[in-house]
């Protein structure tokens, strides 16, 4: 013990005392995290400075990079395994030479080592674990992108994008969904009026389902309140995809800054594409804050946002896993919820949290969309969670165990509704998801062009999904059984045809007033059931949004969703395009454009202003054991 006392205190300072470094050690073991990431983060200390400290006490030498060299390269077979590597044999200027950077403990074996074999200076050389990993990213580079890749196909040989959805595939589907929307919007202009009960009750199965979710009560539920301790907190992994988001970075380290989690426990990922340099610029000045690491993805194809999760989860090492995106603003005390949650509920594998449009007042498109999103996370998702049917996930703010993610296989990296995909897998698998009220907000796109390019990309997207899994209809009813395989096709289905069909009954509803089909007392069967059709959907859909709103606490957006009818237009213009990029650009990944957040929310901060929790003191320890928060200076800079 007088050991670890000892490089305490060589870590903390020429100034501190023995009892300081004996307390301070205490509290470090308490958190369960290797007391020189402690030390880094509460110390006010850089990664390398803290590592530095520690190699002079031992005796070893201490370099603040791995020498690149043009020979070195990582076994692709590691690949899964890059997250626990500590220690990397290379050969410079003729010998061989170990780069390590142990844990506490690694550290006080190497010095007894190095007190047994005085000549292990030689051949060991201690760097920040934050150097080392990023070594090892910059020369397993290849083999991440292969995994990144190919992951899907070696899972899911039957049910990944990039091998099932071939050229045929795809022309085949469009044809399909062409001649269904035909079909279905031109039956009251040329079918048998027998016929329109049927065809009825076909069509409004979506609207059924919705109404369902309606009258679905939300599970209260506040044990979520009680605070779990700092002590018992699990690593969270928080993965953040970044591409051309320079402007975004300030008001998102802020963000990530606010979290209110054990600072030791937080492993924040930035996933920077390689063709975002002034990004990866922007990012640098943060990165000194032990939470932040960054994984530049080298350019590939395809160019999509799951790709770069896929090559980033290999080196999570977080017991719990979350994607934000840029423009995300979660609740400071999400993380701990979510995992109130899982430790409630042990059989959960994957919770998504409610995401809020907080931009409506900024014109009707963005009213509606924030409608939408509230009618979806606080009706239908939550609906869908409690009948245990697939639940298409949101693309940020879903947290996953870690260890289910890898056996899954991560993300689709060929997919452009990754999230739609992976609810699907998890069903698949009967692995249970559910939703949180913990809130994420986000910002919608104001103008039409962005939002357009956007709802492109979600309605192929979720094409894609419904294609890949339906390949082989067989294997997928296996796996989800009479009642799984009709939720989805009501979801996905509702999904993808309802705008279709909505700007269909808009067409026909004039053909059959000017074949004079629609007055008189003497209605016909089918010019009833459009109107029902309509009225009854756009009804409920505006009712989904109301309801929705009223639970997030939007109330001034409800005026809006009367114009639900032009917004469902809109989404069927946007399936058209859809149903063209599916056929000649099916992996094409259109990126949204974001601005910073107005208002409180959207300020930027320096990286000087925060980011780490400084020094902690003998006085803090005494405050916390009776009961009390340390006081955290924000004052020093990052």
């Amino acid at each position: 013990m007088s050991q670890a006392i000892a490089l305490v205190q060589a870590i903390l300072g020429p100034n501190a005392s023995a009892e300081l470094a004996r307390i301070s050690l205490d509290r470090a073991l308490a958190s369960e995290v290797d007391p020189i990431r402690w030390y880094a983060i509460h110390q006010g200390l850089s990664e390398a400075e803290t590592m530095a400290r520690a190699a002079g006490w031992a005796g070893l030498a201490f370099v603040d990079a791995v020498p690149r060299q043009e020979s070195a390269s990582v076994d692709p077979g590691r690949v899964q395994a890059l997250g626990e590597v500590r220690l990397y044999w290379s050969r410079v200027g003729g010998r061989d030479v170990a780069f390590a950077a142990p844990d506490f403990f690694g550290v006080l074996r190497l010095a007894r080592l190095r007190s047994a074999r005085p000549d292990l200076c030689r051949n060991i050389y201690l760097v920040p674990e934050k150097a080392l990993r990023s070594f090892l990213v910059d020369r397993a580079g290849p083999a991440l992108i292969d995994a990144a890749r190919q992951n899907m196909s070696r899972y899911w040989p039957r049910a990944a994008a990039q091998l099932e959805l071939t050229g045929p595939v795809r022309y085949v589907f469009a044809a399909i969904l062409v001649l269904a929307t035909l079909a279905i919007s031109t039956a009251p202009l040329y079918g048998p009026e027998i016929l329109a009960p049927a065809w009825f009750v076909l069509v409004m199965l979506p609207t059924a389902l919705r109404m369902m979710a309606l009258v679905t009560p939300l599970r209260r539920d506040r044990r979520y309140m009680r605070r779990i301790e700092d002590t018992d907190m699990p690593v969270y992994s928080v993965l953040v995809p970044l591409r051309d988001e320079a402007n975004m970075v300030p008001q998102l380290c802020r963000t990530l800054d606010g979290l209110d989690y054990p600072a030791e426990k937080l492993d924040i990922v930035f996933v920077v594409e390689s063709r975002s340099p002034k990004t990866v610029r922007a990012l640098q000045p943060y990165l000194r804050d032990p939470r932040y690491s960054l994984r530049i993805v080298p350019d590939a194809l395809p160019r999509t946002k799951p790709k770069a999760l896929d090559f980033a989860l290999p080196l999570c090492r977080g017991e719990f896993i979350v994607v934000y995106d840029a423009e995300d603003r979660p609740e400071p005390d999400q993380l701990r919820r979510i995992v109130n949650q899982f430790r409630r509920q042990p059989g959960l594998e994957c919770i998504q949290a409610q995401l809020i449009i907080d931009n409506g007042r900024q014109g009707w498109l963005p009213a509606v969309f924030s409608g939408e999103y509230a009618g979806l996370f606080s009706v239908l998702l939550p609906a869908l969670a409690r009948w245990g049917l697939v639940m298409p996930l949101g693309g940020t703010s879903n947290h996953f165990r870690t260890e289910t993610l890898h056996n899954l296989g991560g993300w689709d990296a060929f997919n452009v509704t990754e999230d739609a995909d992976l609810g699907v897998r998890l069903a698949r698998r009967k692995l249970r998801c559910a939703t949180s009220p913990a809130r994420t907000y986000e910002a919608a796109p104001v103008r039409l062009s962005p939002w357009l390019g956007q709802r492109t990309r979600w309605m192929k997207g979720w094409m894609q999904t419904y294609a890949v899994h339906h390949r082989y209809p067989a294997a997928l009813f296996a796996d989800l059984g009479w009642r799984g395989t009709a939720g989805l096709q009501l979801v996905l289905t509702g999904m993808v045809l309802t705008p279709l069909l909505h700007a269909g009954f808009l067409v026909t509803l004039p053909i059959l007033f000017f074949a004079g089909r629609l007055g008189g007392p003497a209605m016909h069967a089918w010019a009833l059931a459009c109107i029902a059709v309509l009225v009854l959907g756009s009804a409920v859909a505006i009712a989904t949004n109301l309801v929705g709103l009223a639970r997030s606490g939007q109330i001034g957006m409800m005026k809006w969703q009367l114009l639900v009818p032009a917004y469902w237009a809109l989404i069927a213009l946007a399936t058209v395009l859809a149903l063209r990029e599916f056929v000649q650009r099916p992996f094409y990944w259109f990126k949204s454009p974001h601005e910073a957040s107005a208002g409180p929310e959207g300020e930027a901060k320096s990286p000087a202003q925060g980011g780490h929790y400084v020094r902690t003191q003998l006085a803090g320890y005494n405050r916390q054991r009776r009961g009390r928060k340390p006081i955290r200076d924000r004052s020093a800079a990052g």
